[in-house]
């Protein structure tokens, strides 16, 4: 049964699929463009690596790791808490919403709320927690506030039953290597 190919054909057609087989994981392989938008880099305030405090030089309250991604699309958030609680979270400029999203998982609440920057540039979100032992879900609120000396003002409100909105947490982050008091955040951390 004769198709009509040649055999200078076929080594051609062959030579071509080998080219072109050769050449689809190069092309797989090379890395997407990123995250460029100019609003990926909202939150670069808040990379890091940070001890946390309460206000007013108060008690040191953990350890904050903000990393980025590679292509810049994905903040990730890995807290470690005085008291020995964890928790993480992804920051993430949503598409769908064209607004920042955070989704924060620990074993005491999940958070997941949206917004952006506000006139000062402080990140604002909003939405709700959960809190999996009870099953109470209430509306929430985050506002990380760059301050001028390059610490970030983070604080946190829940809305109550009756609708009033009550401080959840305060914290002055102070980046881990510019920290006065980094020695004794290392030694409440046991390092």
């Amino acid at each position: 049964m004769r198709h009509g190919y040649g055999v200078q054909s076929l080594v051609a057609m062959i030579g071509l699929g080998l080219i072109v087989q050769s050449a689809a994981p190069a092309i797989a392989q090379q890395a997407p463009p990123g995250c460029t938008a100019e609003h990926h880099d909202d939150f670069d305030f808040w990379i890091g690596t940070w001890n946390v405090y309460a206000p007013d030089d108060g008690a040191y309250q953990g350890l904050n790791r903000i990393t980025v991604d590679p292509g810049h699309c994905l903040i990730r958030e890995d807290w470690q808490g005085a008291g020995g609680s964890t928790g993480h979270s992804m920051n993430f400029h949503d598409p769908f919403e064209n607004a920042w999203r955070q989704v924060w998982v620990s074993s005491g609440a999940i958070i997941d709320y949206t917004g952006g920057l506000d006139e000062t540039g402080a990140m604002v979100l909003n939405g709700q927690i959960h809190y999996p032992a009870n099953g109470v879900t209430a509306p929430f609120r985050g506002i990380w506030t760059p301050l001028e000396d390059g610490r970030v003002r983070q604080h946190f409100d829940q809305q109550t039953a009756n609708g009033e909105w009550q401080a959840w947490f305060t914290g002055i982050y102070v980046r881990v290597d510019e920290d006065p008091r980094a020695a004794e955040a290392a030694a409440i951390r046991g390092e």
